[in-house]
């Protein structure tokens, strides 16, 4: 496995400038984080497909789809065939996660598992050679600019041995508060795909603040 991943989460970004808030962080990150919410499975409304479908068209970084959202069997796979590098569904909102992922396959995207705060994430560990990334959120999932917990980076340490343990080829990524002053413990805990978003948007020069992430979570 590669490199860690940073991901700027697009949700912290200015909504009425998505093609160029991606724009501005395209030459430093590696992936772009769409936070997909549909109001039924967390309190909160963002966008759909329609938005990434356009967003698609006006940068070149690799999307990284989190769908926040009730029913994935029905609707992840068009994110997949929307151009989406990575679909990350919610094992919360799934009665068949290895069905989903190999349809996420078939249409041409990675497939990823989400485990939400309250969620154990032993339960979903023998899934995980059908994933390519485990996305564990550090927050509840729902709200941006949410306080991290780092009681969740033991989530990230048991996936980590498990993975290490048996040899996947599977990225480990965390969502929620991951900042300056919080992407080293998560590095340390074994992730490597970090999602930030109010570190990044929030920042002067999102770019800079990319690269700033990415030599902390690096060299701690």
């Amino acid at each position: 496995m590669s490199d860690n991943v940073i991901a700027p989460s697009i949700l912290a970004a200015d909504f009425a400038r998505l093609a160029d808030e991606a724009r501005a962080v395209e030459e430093a990150a590696d992936w772009l984080h769409v936070d997909v919410m549909d109001y039924h499975f967390v309190p909160n409304l963002t966008i759909g497909l329609p938005v990434v479908q356009s967003l698609r068209k006006a940068t070149t970084l690799p999307f990284d789809c989190h769908l926040m959202i009730a029913d994935p069997a029905r609707w992840a796979p068009a994110y997949a065939e929307a151009g989406a590098y990575n679909v990350t569904f919610h094992a919360e909102a799934a009665t068949d996660p290895v069905a989903i992922a190999k349809d996420l396959r078939a249409a041409g995207s990675r497939a990823g598992l989400a485990i939400d705060r309250d969620t154990p994430v032993d339960g979903y560990l023998e899934l995980l050679p059908h994933f390519d990334l485990l996305l564990i959120m550090t927050i509840k999932a729902g709200f941006g600019g949410q306080a991290f917990l780092p009681e969740m980076l033991d989530k990230v340490r048991t996936a980590r041995r498990h993975v290490d343990a048996g040899h996947l080829e599977l990225r480990i990524e965390v969502d929620g508060g991951v900042a300056e002053d919080t992407i080293a413990a998560c590095a340390e805990a074994g992730a490597d795909a970090f999602v930030a978003g109010t570190a990044v948007y929030g920042a002067q020069d999102p770019a800079a603040a990319v690269r700033k992430l990415r030599a902390i979570a690096t060299n701690g």
